[in-house]
């Protein structure tokens, strides 16, 4: 495809990067010559210094023969008008739009100026922080068929039941759940039934929504309830988070330095409880019994504060602390840390955008529902629609010759998730979810040696 993205910040840095890896013919262009130098220096991309609102700097771009553009500036007021003016040519539009303001009114923007895709940071991690205070005990949270299948992402614990067990091994403790990956001492793989499971080991499985909990009950693990959430920061995240909560049993604190942001919050939020004051000050969160909390969001300017304020509450909180960074490139550096869960809206802004433009692609029809980049990246969980005509109907999964690396996790069958054997078959209209090591797969025969 050809892709204009119009800003060079870390969101159109991650997209530039992915999108230049699946043969896309991607120009950029930013008002910054440092940004776009950086970035087509790097990626070997067309690089066009100016604003993405003039015709004149879009027509330079070729916006003519374009097939999408992304719009994904600091600016939601300018990530609007590019799509307003590249919808004179008729390619399709993408904008990243983070205003509160706005977001209520995503359906007036996409019905009336034809935008094809909005997409808002700070809600879609808020979404994700919401699962994962429904899960406490798992790191990551990811959902398909539209909630009914979750992968969830834990590490064993030392006196699990699967500890020292082959997958094969495991019996009543895996029903109607299926193991899709494994890490084990930073080594990732998609394992078979002869990997053994050690304590320590981060597993992701499929498992229907309704039966996670009996799942981790019967490995030995607690599935505690969260009933009160603290919310360090009033940043757009936790207003969002908090926002998700006011329809819930749970009850939510923030604290935020800034008292006008306070008022602000105050007037927003009806249900949550807003306290002016300095949330990385250890002394003032013993005051505030930090440790009477189920869950923590720590959701401050900088990152560097969000991560040291989660290690102090990884024994303070009960049973979840999400760390909310924003510099992408940091992750590397953290991941080895001892953080619970991190949550990061420019990767999920990325991550979401990529799914759009592989499920357009060529315009080929092709049937991804939902994708899922995990691990930095080395794993892709990919759900897709079956069309009528697919060459995987009516086969035995075992008889199925895949490409290496590839395993079929889950079909998702008038609303129930069916955990493959070898002898199911995929059937018209279902849904089914990949895992996979390879990247760059945009329909459901990509699977196919």
């Amino acid at each position: 495809m050809q892709i204009i993205v119009i800003g060079c910040g870390k969101v159109g840095i991650k997209l530039v990067s992915q999108l230049t890896r699946e043969d896309n013919n991607i120009t950029v262009i930013d008002t910054k010559e440092e940004a776009v130098q950086l970035v087509s220096d790097t990626y070997d991309v067309m690089g066009i210094v100016g604003n993405g609102t003039s015709f004149k700097v879009l027509s330079e771009a070729d916006i003519e023969h374009a097939d999408m553009l992304i719009a994904v500036t600091s600016s939601d007021e300018v990530n609007l008008l590019c799509c307003v003016i590249a919808k004179r040519t008729r390619c399709l539009t993408v904008a990243r739009v983070r205003n509160p303001v706005y977001s209520r009114e995503r359906d007036f923007f996409r019905r009336e100026l034809g935008l094809s895709m909005i997409i808002n940071p700070e809600f879609e991690a808020a979404l994700e922080v919401g699962r994962l205070f429904r899960y406490p005990f798992a790191i990551e949270v990811d959902r398909f068929a539209k909630g009914r299948a979750d992968l969830l992402r834990f590490r064993v614990p030392a006196d699990s039941s699967l500890a020292g067990r082959a997958l094969k091994d495991l019996g009543r403790e895996t029903q109607n759940v299926l193991i899709c990956i494994a890490e084990h001492e930073g080594k990732i793989c998609i394992p078979d039934g002869n990997y053994v499971i050690e304590s320590g080991d981060i597993l992701s499985v499929i498992v229907d929504q309704y039966n996670s909990g009996q799942f981790f009950k019967r490995i030995g693990m607690r599935t505690n309830q969260i009933k009160n959430a603290l919310l360090i920061g009033g940043s757009r995240l936790s207003y969002y988070v908090a926002k998700i909560l006011e329809n819930t049993d749970i009850e939510v604190r923030i604290i935020e330095r800034d008292m006008q942001r306070c008022e602000e919050l105050a007037d927003l939020l009806k249900k949550a409880d807003i306290v002016n004051g300095n949330g990385s000050n250890h002394e003032f969160l013993r005051e505030e019994r930090i440790d009477q909390f189920d869950a923590m969001l720590a959701s401050m300017k900088m990152d560097e504060e969000n991560i040291i304020l989660s290690l102090y509450a990884r024994d303070k909180i009960r049973y979840k602390v999400v760390t909310d960074v924003s510099h992408i490139e940091v992750n590397g550096v953290i991941k080895n840390l001892d953080l619970d869960s991190i949550i990061s809206p420019k990767s999920i802004t990325a991550e979401t955008i990529v799914q759009f433009v592989r499920a357009t692609a060529n315009g080929m029809g092709s049937n991804i529902e939902t994708l899922y980049q995990l691990l930095d990246g080395e794993v892709e969980a990919l759900e897709f629609f079956i069309q009528p005509n697919a060459p995987v109907l009516g086969i035995p999964l075992m008889n199925l010759e895949l490409k290496p690396n590839i395993l079929i996790a889950g079909i998702v069958r008038k609303g129930k998730l069916i955990i493959p054997g070898g002898q199911d078959e995929i059937a018209s209209g279902d849904s089914v979810i990949i895992v996979t090591t390879n990247t760059g797969f945009t329909d459901i025969n990509d699977i196919l040696k």
